[in-house]
């Protein structure tokens, strides 16, 4: 081949080579650019991810608050009690707990249903009633001040009236001190055990300090009518006894029988015609001391939790529980944190037939003298005299 053809074919060679060269190189530039595209938008997408995600978390972190929070916010405060319950302005609280006392009430209601305000009303009427003094009046001694019981996390005092539902209402009070996480958690045996329910009595204070809980915090009790409580706590502690707390028949119903019994050739156990001659007898304290504490399931409302003296937020009815049991707990804040336990259906009720049927072979001169004991009961909660035991 002639010098001249083979220089000029491999000047056609040497082009072709460099022309693929120059592609290669501009394709793999391309995608050098490209990858490092899809890496930057990559890196993008994450930054987007990460920023929605604290976005998120911050907004969620302001949605759920604690619920201990809950009535901390600034709204009217109003107590369903005597003026003495309202705080100054100087007053001084407790570090740990700086919210003011009972239910945070929103501008739209600003005073409690009318039958409440109409039973703190009726008590300071009877508690004015000279006439009543003897039957309505009573120390605040250490007896009374060891039937309340303290929740100073929310400001609360309950006074125990046996045989009145207590034991669901120290459920709540042990949940809310943070002894159990629920009341379904709690032992049955733990709830009377006072060394390990964790509720303080306020007994346990000194004077300073129990003055101020009962000037500053919410306080209630519950009652029912005071003939059908005696007869529960008969049945109850005489009779079937579930808790088996043998010193009520061992004990304290020998000397019922003792002293109260007519009939001495009757050999059967303490009868309900014994339990009200001893609770009517006007010298029916020398017993008492014998009993110890043991009396509280038969004690007047007035023994047990001195209404006349101590200014109570609220009082609830057994007969009423449905609707007193959530406005209480509403009342004193506590609504959000824990529900009263469901009540059986027409377990509240007033039963009028059996009041009559225990009634009824207990003589009419006892049973006066058992209304002059709890007359004072009577007036003060608004339950009518039981004319059909009576005459």
């Amino acid at each position: 081949m002639p010098l001249q053809a083979r220089e000029w074919k491999q000047r056609s060679f040497d082009v072709h080579l460099s022309c693929y060269t120059d592609s290669l190189g501009t394709i793999t530039e391309w995608l050098t650019f490209d990858n490092m595209h899809h890496q930057w938008l990559l890196l993008a997408a994450c930054f987007w991810v990460i920023f929605m995600f604290m976005v998120a978390s911050k907004f969620i972190t302001l949605t759920f608050k604690d619920p201990d929070a809950y009535s901390a916010k600034q709204e009217f405060l109003f107590l369903t009690a005597m003026p003495d319950m309202g705080k100054s302005p100087g007053e001084n609280h407790f570090p740990e707990e700086p919210k003011p006392t009972g239910k945070m009430l929103s501008d739209s209601r600003l005073t409690p249903p009318l039958v409440y305000m109409e039973r703190l009303e009726l008590i300071r009427n009877v508690c004015q009633d000279e006439a009543l003094r003897n039957l309505s009046h009573t120390a605040v001694s250490k007896f009374v001040l060891d039937r309340i019981f303290v929740c100073d996390k929310h400001k609360i005092l309950f006074c125990q009236t046996p045989k009145v539902g207590n034991t669901q209402w120290k459920k709540v009070l042990i949940v809310l001190n943070g002894a159990f996480p629920s009341i379904e958690e709690i032992p049955e045996n733990v709830v009377h055990d006072h060394e390990k329910n964790g509720l303080p009595r306020l007994s346990s204070f000194s004077d300073a300090e129990i003055q101020k809980r009962l000037k500053t915090y919410f306080k209630f009790f519950i009652v029912r009518d005071p003939f059908e409580r005696l007869i529960s706590a008969f049945k109850d502690k005489f009779v079937h006894n579930p808790r088996f707390e043998p010193w009520y028949r061992h004990e304290i119903a020998p000397g019922i029988i003792r002293k109260y019994r007519r009939n001495r050739t009757e050999t059967r156990g303490i009868q309900f015609e014994d339990f009200v001659r001893y609770l009517g007898d006007p010298n029916h304290r020398w017993l008492d001391l014998q009993f110890g504490d043991h009396i509280i399931h038969w004690v007047t409302y007035v023994e047990l939790c001195a209404p006349c003296e101590i200014t109570y937020s609220v009082i609830g009815h057994h007969e009423t529980l449905e609707d007193d049991a959530p406005y209480i707990l509403k009342e004193a804040g506590i609504d959000h944190l824990v529900s009263y336990p469901t009540i059986p259906p027409g377990i509240t009720v007033y039963n009028k037939t059996k009041v009559e049927l225990y009634f009824l072979g207990v003589n009419k001169r006892d049973i006066r003298r058992l209304y002059a004991r709890f007359e004072g009961d009577f007036k003060l909660f608004g339950y009518q005299k039981p004319d059909f035991l009576l005459n």
